[in-house]
């Protein structure tokens, strides 16, 4: 189904990609209900008895198992789905697409052009205008203060990699995409993950849907953004954003399902009311989870960036993307080990803010 999903992007076929992209789905959620109700199931004792007794529910899927096998040689129905009954909702995605296409065209438009000029303009003209030796020695400086004199010194050298190499300027854009594509996945995220954590109910249908997106072929979210944002660095933000989007919002619910309930009770016995036991005691001991929500979202939103280069982005992802259609391997790898020094620096620095912050909570 991945070879669909993306012979559909090649032919623009809107429909047929999204409606592969959500079989992938629909089959990634049942292996993950799956695989968390395993973990997550009792311990029963023992039945006894022959083996129907004792494992009916297994017995049962091998038997029929067994009996679908032998009946598929003499029945080719019952072995391979007829043609004849297929269905298919790639006419109605594709359908649904053009209606929003033409009737909030104008509407899309104006957001996106608030967005570039108020937002996605001002800072990539920030990062771009960084002189690499003031970037290096910000970069190293900011490191060794988080982490220590040796993660300054790694940075600092993975950083002159990269301006050594000549993908600085690449390099800068692919930082202001990735920054500002985390800075709003976490904007959103974390009032869904609070939300999810406070209401179950609602948490079971955000949960559920960050699933959906967190499985959804990432070449799937480049046909909807194209068809409704054009090509351009702010459909490359969008896609990046629906990506990266459900850590920040799992370790957002997770963070806060995960403390104390004796902290939460002597909330209570102070008088604290629901927001104040939320805004001083949840949200600040669910730091270090959020921090590393924010660590796997940079992760996801770098990873994403690589593909976007689909879109007509110009960082390091186009630069990956020519090497591969050109067969360059060489500079496929240099390309491809800037993008992986950005996460690398990117990652530690996360992971020391959030063991500094676990410290200082005594966790």
């Amino acid at each position: 189904m991945g070879f669909d999903v993306l012979a559909s992007l090649r032919r623009l076929d809107i429909g047929g990609g999204i409606e592969a992209g959500l079989a992938i789905v629909l089959m990634a959620i049942a292996l993950d209900r799956a695989s968390q109700a395993f973990s997550e199931r009792k311990y029963r004792a023992r039945k006894t008895g022959n083996l129907m007794q004792r494992y009916p529910l297994s017995s049962t899927v091998l038997c029929v198992a067994i009996v679908t096998m032998i009946l598929g040689r003499f029945i080719p129905a019952i072995q391979t789905y007829p043609e004849a009954l297929t269905l298919t909702t790639g006419p109605f995605w594709a359908g649904a697409m053009e209606w929003i296409n033409v009737n909030f065209f104008d509407t899309f438009e104006a957001i996106k052009l608030v967005i570039l000029q108020g937002l996605l303009l001002p800072v990539k003209k920030f990062f771009t205008g960084i002189p690499w030796a003031w970037g290096i020695v910000a970069t190293g400086l900011m490191a060794a203060r988080i982490g220590g004199w040796k993660l300054g010194i790694i940075a600092m050298l993975m950083m002159g990699f990269i301006a050594a190499s000549g993908l600085w300027s690449k390099a800068m854009v692919t930082i202001y995409l990735c920054g500002v594509s985390v800075l709003i996945a976490t904007v959103i995220g974390i009032p869904l993950g609070i939300w999810a954590a406070e209401r179950p109910k609602a948490g079971k249908i955000i949960l559920g849907l960050m699933d959906t997106l967190q499985t959804l072929p990432s070449f799937v979210y480049l046909i909807p953004v194209i068809m409704l944002f054009r090509v351009g660095d702010f459909s490359a933000m969008i896609a990046v954003v629906l990506y990266a989007l459900a850590p920040a919002v799992r370790y957002a619910a997770h963070g806060l399902a995960d403390v104390p309930e004796q902290m939460i009770e002597a909330g209570h016995m102070a008088g604290c009311t629901k927001r104040q036991i939320l805004c001083r005691i949840k949200l600040p001991l669910a730091t270090p989870q959020l921090l590393l929500g924010l660590n796997q979202t940079t992760m996801l939103a770098l990873s994403m960036l690589v593909i976007t280069a689909l879109v007509g982005t110009r960082d390091l992802g186009q630069e990956v993307y020519i090497a591969l259609t050109k067969a360059n391997a060489g500079k496929g790898i240099v390309a491809g080990l800037s993008v992986a020094f950005i996460a690398i620096i990117a990652d530690r620095l996360v992971n020391a803010l959030a063991l500094g912050q676990r410290k200082r909570l005594g966790l």
